[in-house]
């Protein structure tokens, strides 16, 4: 399984899950673990996800990512999950 970690941070707008969730889905991407929260107006949510079946390359799966963060007003960015590991064996 490939694993790779979303974060998503900016001002609470509707749909930000849902807009999300969706291009996900759209990209054959299993989300195995979920984390938001909203403080006062902001808005901050991680999620880990299996990109194992992704239906893009990583390059233009985040950038498409990326993207969409921009069109809601957010930061949204995705890496790896072997760049958390490495770090933490050192």
């Amino acid at each position: 399984m490939k694993k790779a970690i979303i974060t998503v941070v900016g001002k609470d707008v509707v749909g930000i899950i849902a807009k999300t969730s969706a291009y996900l889905a759209k990209n054959n991407i299993n989300i195995l673990d979920i984390s938001q929260t909203v403080v006062q107006e902001y808005f901050n949510m991680m999620m880990i996800v299996d990109i194992s079946s992704c239906r893009k390359n990583f390059e233009a799966f985040s950038s498409g990512l990326s993207d969409l963060g921009s069109e809601m007003g957010l930061k949204i960015r995705c890496q790896k999950s072997e760049i958390f590991e490495k770090m933490h064996r050192v």
